[in-house]
């Protein structure tokens, strides 16, 4: 059961890479507005981050509840994917069923206490940060472990304030957080502001609906 629960995690976290970047935020279209299937939620997830630009990372919609409109989207939203895809994979895998739903839980805690304690964000999940207050906001995709963006090449580290202990995420032994980076940035490596200045191609808000 571990096996499918460690496979729903990654499955998850490949799941976050792709929503967040193509539902969230859109995709360009040439003289016209960003195309998301799901506009209403690419709305609330700009507005969210305007939100959080102009309050140095928080964001006080978590602290209304339900009672704010862009919190409600969210909740529902996660709702609706681990209802659709914990009964889709349970006859696959029990452990990938149940990490669907941990998932869901797990990325709407760690999400609101990021914008409600965005010193805590800084120290847990750099990349996160980097994703509102970064100089282009179209990278850093994943939210609870940045596994996918260095897979894909999307983790653009402003600083090195900001640069997690190692690709996966989590605390590990000194020596082994070395070996894995060293091992990852090999072969996926991160990029930096200071070597990409010509990411800074995005508009510092996008205000672009359907």
């Amino acid at each position: 059961m571990w096996k499918g629960f460690v496979a729903g995690l990654v499955v998850a976290n490949a799941f976050e890479w792709v929503a967040h970047k193509y539902l969230l935020h859109g995709t360009h279209r040439p003289g016209q507005p960003r195309y998301s299937p799901v506009p209403d939620s690419m709305k609330s997830h700009w507005e969210h981050h305007r939100e959080v630009r102009k309050t140095d990372f928080n964001d006080h919609g978590y602290v209304e509840g339900i009672k704010n409109w862009r919190t409600k989207n969210e909740i529902i939203s996660l709702a609706v994917v681990a209802g659709v895809f914990a009964p889709l994979f349970y006859p696959i895998s029990k452990g990938m069923s149940l990490s669907v739903l941990y998932s869901a839980g797990n990325y709407y805690y760690i999400h609101r206490r990021a914008h409600l304690e965005p010193e805590w964000a800084m120290k847990k999940i750099p990349w996160h940060y980097d994703h509102h207050m970064n100089a282009n906001q179209d990278a850093n995709w994943c939210v609870t472990k940045p596994w996918f963006d260095y897979i894909l090449g999307t983790r653009v580290i402003s600083s090195a304030d900001l640069q997690e202990q190692n690709p996966l995420g989590i605390a590990l032994p000194a020596p082994i957080s070395k070996s894995l980076s060293q091992v990852v940035n090999r072969f996926f490596p991160a990029k930096w502001v200071a070597e990409r200045a010509k990411l800074i191609a995005e508009p510092e808000v996008e205000t672009e609906t359907v």
